[in-house]
């Protein structure tokens, strides 16, 4: 490729110039675009059957699935005294209720259900 002398180049063909480059690399721009989406799709497509063929194969393995362990009752061991429907068992994280009521300087103490023995009882069953 002959090199071209820039500065001397009147003005008409330099912008003539740069119209021609700007053309050709819109156009590669294009067709770049396109072979990389086509790829990506491509791409998509072994992932989906990928991950169909794994779940399959998975559940092939493990034949027939074991049914699931049951977990003895857990009975609420704080209630909320302005609304008694909302409880919490003791387990897991703190509900809102409860924690606004202890940011606000109630003790958890004061939200505990009373035992009875006839929640032993069942509790045991």
């Amino acid at each position: 490729m002959e090199k071209m002398d820039l500065e001397a180049m009147p003005l008409d063909d330099l912008w003539s110039l740069h119209e021609l480059i700007n053309n050709v690399l819109s156009a590669r721009i294009i067709v770049e675009k396109q072979q990389l989406e086509s790829r990506l799709v491509q791409l998509n497509r072994e992932k989906d059957t990928q991950v169909s063929a794994d779940l399959e194969l998975k559940s092939k393995r493990s034949g027939r699935e074991r049914p699931r362990r049951k977990y003895p009752k857990v009975f609420p061991r704080y209630q909320n005294s302005a609304v008694p429907s909302e409880t919490w068992s003791g387990r897991g994280k703190q509900p809102r209720w409860l924690v606004a009521a202890l940011k606000a300087g109630g003790k958890i103490e004061d939200f505990r259900i009373p035992d009875t023995g006839q929640d032993k009882i069942s509790a045991r069953r």
